[in-house]
């Protein structure tokens, strides 16, 4: 049976259904589905919470559609890497080969204006209707 994780906020009890990752180099917040394992540097939120998220002046929000399976541990971590990778990458012409996840099935081409540097793992999720 897998343990519950709760709300990273003081006093706040309620179920996690988000983690928070920030990107402090790139003034970047990266909100999105509960990671797998609680990981050191991120936070878990509550629905509550990841809704009222707010960030300093200046700094970005990426908020992430919640979707229907458990990512990988790492999937907000190699979002973050993307975003500062993307940033200092700005000059290089993005491409966008055909990708296959771990059980090979192929995942879906990143949206015109998306740079996803090579060598990274992340994955474009679909929208669930």
């Amino acid at each position: 049976m897998r343990e519950v994780r709760h709300c990273s906020r003081s006093a706040c009890r309620e179920p996690a259904v988000a983690t928070l990752t920030y990107v402090y180099a790139d003034s970047t917040a990266v909100l999105g589905p509960l990671a797998t394992f609680a990981e050191p540097h991120t936070y878990d939120l509550c629905a509550k919470h990841a809704d009222k998220l707010t960030v300093p002046r200046g700094w970005e929000v990426l908020r992430l559609a919640l979707p229907a399976r458990q990512p990988s541990p790492d999937d907000l971590l190699a979002l973050a890497e993307a975003v500062r990778g993307s940033r200092e990458d700005d000059d290089a012409p993005a491409e966008a080969p055909q990708r296959t996840n771990r059980e090979g099935q192929a995942m879906l081409t990143p949206p015109a204006g998306v740079d996803i540097p090579s060598g990274r793992h992340l994955r474009i999720l679909p929208e669930l209707h």
